[in-house]
């Protein structure tokens, strides 16, 4: 069945001419002799109104029965409308219900939920105008995504969701293994050996494998789930989330941090533009002031520093920070908020961290004790993007992996991306959902994906 999309007939669609509609109905209001229901099919923020009036054969056995929930067909003439706040209506021939929603049951009601409650009904929640809207901002921001890399000349690239690489040297994987291995006394039960016939986890990033191809392909990027086995209950961390990694051979630090900042500005300035309706929702009933926000990250050039001049900053500020300030240590979300917030109060790129307290992979600076890392702060999330220029002289990523315990033997496919052919580059991570969550102004990060995986936590 053909049906018209909700969202073309509230722009500046033709009126007096035959619509066919399918959606679900938020509200039935009778008057009389007609009835007002408010119809929504999930392609705007917007209800349509359909007026079904007293004469159609099933008014009363089943339209004066609609209840919120319940799906329908409407066929009827798409009409200018008399009333305030609607350019137009739907004059109801023919309504013909698809499926009820028992309203004693049905637990979504013209009210507002609260966050919590809705992640209980996960398989539900997505009919909300708020995590509704949160969906169509993912997807426009997921293909804002290709759509970018595509312009710039990159190419996506698959890499896998099983990985024998725990890239971060944290150990937070999960592991990989079969019933049978757990159950037939085979020396696999900790993952090594089994099926793969070797330790294998779910990935916590796709960055080792885009390098692989990045020293082929020149520019490419990997975009799906990574996991961390991480048992953070918070509203800043999930078990299972997406991550955007672009990869570049022949590119240095500055060259990372310009790509990273003119693709920030294109996401943002794509989902204000792509998102209208969304957005004002966001903007008056979760963060105020979110779309102005979002327009002085676009307007304005990040300010770049160092992690010296960084901590500089936060030493003099005089805060008693929860975790306190010295050089060498991790900043903390506090600290990154504070600098984004409060000192600069612009979007920020902080570069040359400490080599302790970074990676492996990352180039060592000719200073010998800091790392070419980078990481982009913006105001309410801290950081959004991680990066680096990675190490690309054999001898010094050979040492680095050795103090960092790292066995090389599993990792001698990486040393030869640097005896053959070696080059310098760079690449990023950018947490999707933490992207979501600062476009949306969503307070726990569980509202950013459709259904959130955390401890002792997996619906549907």
């Amino acid at each position: 069945m053909k049906t018209d999309r909700i969202a073309g007939l509230l722009d500046d669609a033709p009126v007096d001419r035959q619509v066919t509609i399918a959606g679900w109905v938020r509200t039935r209001r009778d008057s009389s002799g007609f009835s007002f229901i408010e119809v929504n099919d999930g392609s705007c923020q917007a209800n349509i109104q359909v007026i079904a009036v007293k004469k159609l054969a099933n008014y009363e056995d089943e339209i004066k029965k609609l209840s919120t929930g319940c799906s329908l067909t409407v066929v009827g003439d798409l009409k200018e409308s008399p009333a305030q706040g609607q350019r137009v209506e739907i004059h109801a021939k023919k309504v013909e219900v698809i499926g009820w929603a028992d309203p004693e049951s049905y637990p979504l009601q013209k009210k507002r939920h609260s966050f919590e409650f809705l992640r209980e009904i996960a398989h539900l929640r997505p009919r909300t105008n708020a995590l509704g809207g949160v969906a169509r901002v993912r997807s426009q921001l997921s293909f804002s995504v290709h759509d970018f890399f595509h312009k710039k000349g990159f190419h996506h690239i698959h890499t896998p969701v099983i990985t024998t690489s725990d890239c971060e040297g944290a150990g937070e994987m999960f592991l990989v293994v079969t019933e049978p291995e757990l159950t037939d006394r085979k020396p696999a039960a900790d993952g090594a050996g089994g099926f793969f016939g070797t330790r294998a986890g779910l990935t916590v990033s796709g960055q080792l494998q885009a390098e692989v191809f990045a020293q082929a392909l020149g520019s490419v990027y990997t975009f799906g789930p990574t996991f961390r086995a991480e048992n953070s209950n918070t509203s800043r961390h999930l078990a299972e989330f997406w991550m955007l990694e672009p990869e570049m051979a022949f590119c240095d630090l500055t060259c990372n941090m310009d790509l990273a900042e003119e693709m920030l500005k294109y996401f943002l300035s794509d989902v204000l533009e792509k998102c209208t309706q969304d957005m004002e929702l966001f903007d008056r009933f979760i963060e105020k002031g979110l779309i102005d926000k979002l327009r002085n990250v676009i307007e304005n050039d990040f300010v770049r520093i160092t992690y010296t001049e960084a901590v500089d900053e936060l030493l003099k500020s005089g805060r008693d920070f929860e975790f306190p300030v010295s050089w060498g240590i991790d900043l903390q979300s506090e600290h990154e908020r504070y600098l984004s917030e409060e000192v600069f109060k612009l979007p920020m790129i902080v570069v040359d961290y400490p080599a302790s307290i970074k990676p492996f992979y990352m180039r060592v600076n000719d200073d010998g004790t800091t790392v070419g890392a980078m990481d982009i702060l913006v105001a309410g999330i801290g950081e959004i993007v991680g990066g680096s220029q990675r190490e690309e002289r054999y001898d010094v990523l050979l040492q680095r992996m050795q103090n960092s315990g790292i066995d090389e033997e599993e990792y001698q496919w990486y040393l030869d991306l640097r005896r053959y052919g070696t080059t310098p580059h760079s690449g990023f991570g950018l947490g999707f959902e933490r992207l979501v969550q600062f476009v949306t102004g969503m307070h726990n990060i569980r509202e950013t994906i459709p259904f959130p995986r955390t401890p002792g936590f997996a619906p549907c």
